[in-house]
């Protein structure tokens, strides 16, 4: 047997790893949980932080993979089609960003799902039609709750309920639920994803506590209530979900 060519690979393969330790040793502050080998690397979770600048908030999220290289297939249907997401869950009043104080859970999420557009508003793909870029890697804000008919312990994005006007954001995209589409682009390089948003009142911002979350939703049969069910977990950065990052710590 010729080992030389088994020694070069090995020896690759130790580089390459100790090239991705070092890169993510690098990630200082937030949550930092140890790369997991049963967690498919674009959704292993390593780093999640959230850091202000000014006015704006940075939203930062790292794999051990490249970090947006997989998307949901199409399906063809809306009712059962998929959404792939990186997400921030907060101890955000969902008021800040437009929607009726104390609605659940405020996280702001880049999503990306080849069934539907949800950003009426943008055209990000550029090909001059506003109705097709779901495939496109975009931004929500998010308000989320338990629904036992998701499953178990599982969230749902919150349904409006028919005959009800909810206070809501400008920029909300038209869907009978709790969501916002205001456009912040998100930026993917390598390993990471970051969006940089905007706040009038940032220090409600510096004062919250955020997790970081891997997942695909699933847009129920129905179409409606639920409509929107966290379907499949792929990792909690805190692997409990208890929030526990503190901005700009």
């Amino acid at each position: 047997m010729n080992i030389k060519p088994i020694a070069l690979a090995l020896v690759v393969s130790s580089s390459l790893a100790a090239q991705v330790t070092v890169a993510h040793s690098e990630h200082t502050k937030g949550i930092k949980p140890a790369p997991e080998s049963a967690v498919q690397a674009e959704f292993d979770i390593v780093h999640s932080k959230v850091t202000t600048e000014g006015n704006v908030a940075v939203f930062h999220m790292a794999v051990s993979g490249q970090a947006g290289d997989k998307k949901p297939t199409a399906s063809g249907a809306l009712g059962g089609s998929r959404v792939f997401s990186y997400v921030w869950p907060t101890t955000l009043d969902s008021a800040l960003v437009g929607f009726a104080s104390k609605a659940g859970i405020l996280a702001f999420a880049v999503t990306a799902h080849p069934d539907f557009d949800d950003t009426p508003l943008f055209d990000e793909n550029g090909d001059g039609n506003l109705g097709n870029d779901g495939n496109v890697w975009h931004s929500h804000w998010v308000v989320l709750a338990p629904d036992s008919t998701c499953g178990e312990n599982a969230l749902k994005v919150v349904d409006i309920e028919e005959g009800t006007t909810p206070r809501l954001p400008k920029t909300w995209p038209g869907l009978p639920i709790l969501i916002d589409s205001p456009g912040w682009s998100p930026v993917f390089d390598a390993d990471t994803v970051e969006v940089r948003v905007p706040f009038d009142d940032i220090g409600a911002v510096e004062a919250a506590s955020f997790d970081g979350v891997t997942a695909a939703l699933r847009v129920n049969e129905s179409v409606h209530n639920p409509l929107l069910c966290v379907a499949d977990v792929f990792k909690i950065a805190s692997g409990d979900l208890s929030l526990p990052g503190r901005v700009n710590q």
